[in-house]
């Protein structure tokens, strides 16, 4: 059975500058947009906010729904990553929560699509949707009857 590890990914972008987060990935430091993956007892949208929290230490919620890419990483693992966007108004600075993450970088568009360091493709190609792509309402990620979901509605009221 085909079982393709699911992420989330949310472009964080204020006063022209993007948010990434370096770790370093087989001995090298690498960037990635805040990311991770989903857990057992939460939405994509729980996951985004929660990895947000855990990798910068900012506290917020996606306000739009970007793509859903599925990718084949180089060492054959397959990968579904829901993107997200937040748009802030000010840059904040940030506080990793996440041992794994060394430090957060601020940087504007360019500096990221040319940098040789990206974890993978996604990164660039994601902060080119962002500029170029439509934006979708985070309704269309919903949660149908899960457990879960704060909105979702009481088994007994069928």
């Amino acid at each position: 059975m085909f079982k393709p590890h699911v992420t989330v990914a949310t472009v964080v972008q204020a006063e022209g500058q993007f948010l990434v987060v370096e770790e370093m990935v087989r001995g090298r430091a690498t960037w990635n947009q805040p990311a991770g993956h989903l857990e057992a007892n939460e939405t994509l949208l729980q996951a985004a906010v929660r990895e947000l929290y855990e990798e910068t230490g900012l506290e917020g919620v996606p306000q739009a729904f970007l793509r859903l890419h599925q990718w084949i990483a180089p060492d054959n693992t397959p990968f579904l990553r829901f993107l997200f966007a937040l748009d802030l108004p000010n840059v904040l600075p940030t506080y990793p929560q996440d041992r794994d993450i060394d430090r957060c970088w601020w940087l504007p568009p360019d500096e990221i699509l040319n940098a040789k360091k990206l974890r993978s493709p996604l990164v660039a190609e994601s902060i080119r949707i962002y500029q170029q792509g439509p934006r979708y309402p985070l309704e269309v990620l919903s949660a149908f009857q899960w457990p879960f979901s704060e909105d979702a509605p009481a088994a007994d009221a069928w």
